[in-house]
């Protein structure tokens, strides 16, 4: 039975992300790819109740994204709801899940993009909002502005109707034990460094990519950052070009890792870039950039994308990333551990 499983997984993204075919030969009419954060996510260290929990709630995302897509529904509509879905979740470090930082609050960054227009909003530093993703797509739609920060992002907010929540909403016992064991290990230490951090602080964030029927890609990015971050500190996740970018005449792609590495690193833009100007794949592309170009300066961390012909890749340089697929022409496909990349 495992043995069919992973035979059935392996055709599958023979499918999705070759790129040995001819490229400008369509894959499929629409598709969705999702994640949920990179790190040391392995086989021994995840409990098989959690790895059920995860993995359950990324296909049920999927489903989602998927009727959106499939009714004619805009990337862009499917993008917003489903990382609404992980930001509800207290699995995800993003919304209800996110991580604290040293100042014991949860500081929520989030961007959204899309393909056509080239259009994004973004908002930064947060601490009431419910929905960041939501928030984000306000801003690039009702504002002239792309990017919005803290207690001006939140007026912005009131302005729009959104509602405000406590942050006591926000608060999760084990991110905030884990908030307590950052704190521990940094007094061990005797380090500020903001180099100097523990693996298991600076994963999380979620994030999607969609294609729609119409041909139209969006992309985008929602976390709570790093634990036991200093405060006010922003991550790529709600910086275009970083955490998140969108490109019909490329792909779209929702970054997550060492967010100082991918702002240095202007990721995801340089991903879009080599496909545009150097002609490369979307895996070529997102192959070189992760693997040797983001591993050259030190970081690490994934990215999921899919181009304007429906190929779809997953590429991170950690040990595993919470992530999943469907399109047109596939059914829901959920991956957590490196082993398992096809």
């Amino acid at each position: 039975m495992k043995i069919l499983k992973l035979l059935s997984i392996a055709m599958i993204f023979a499918g999705i992300i070759s790129c040995t075919g001819a490229v400008n030969q369509p894959v499929a009419s629409f598709g969705l790819v999702i994640h949920g954060g990179a790190g040391t996510i392995t086989k021994e260290n995840t409990s098989p109740e959690k790895e059920k929990l995860y993995s359950e709630k990324l296909k049920e995302v999927l489903q989602t994204g998927y009727k959106i897509l499939n009714k004619g529904g805009s990337a862009l509509d499917a993008v917003e709801k489903c990382i609404n879905m992980m930001e509800d979740s207290p699995l995800f470090n993003s919304g209800k899940g996110a991580v604290f930082a040293a100042n014991g609050k949860n500081e929520l960054d989030a961007s959204i993009m899309e393909g056509k227009t080239l259009n994004a909003g973004a908002v930064a530093g947060v601490t009431h909002i419910k929905n960041p993703i939501s928030l984000a797509r306000l801003v690039m739609e009702k504002s002239p502005h792309v990017l919005l920060a803290r207690e001006g992002a939140e007026a912005f907010a009131q302005e729009q109707g959104i509602e405000l929540v406590d942050e006591k909403y926000f608060f999760t016992e084990s991110r905030w034990d884990r908030l307590q064991k950052a704190k521990q290990r940094e007094t061990d230490r005797k380090s500020q460094s903001s180099l100097d951090i523990h693996p298991d602080e600076k994963y999380g964030t979620v994030g999607a990519a969609a294609l729609d029927k119409n041909g139209n890609l969006a992309a985008g990015t929602s976390t709570g950052g790093m634990t036991n971050k200093h405060w006010g500190r922003i991550g790529d996740s709600p910086i275009i070009g970083a955490g998140t970018y969108a490109n019909n005449k490329t792909c779209a792609i929702s970054a997550t890792g060492h967010g100082e590495y991918f702002i240095r690193g202007v990721i995801t833009h340089d991903i879009s870039a080599m496909m545009e100007y150097a002609g490369k794949t979307l895996q070529q592309a997102a192959r070189e950039v992760i693997q040797r170009k983001l591993k050259a300066m030190g970081g690490s961390g994934g990215i999921i994308a899919i181009d304007h012909l429906g190929n779809v890749v997953m590429e991170f340089n950690t040990a595993g990333m919470f992530r999943g697929v469907v399109t047109d022409n596939s059914q829901p496909v959920v991956l957590m551990f490196g082993e398992e990349q096809k």
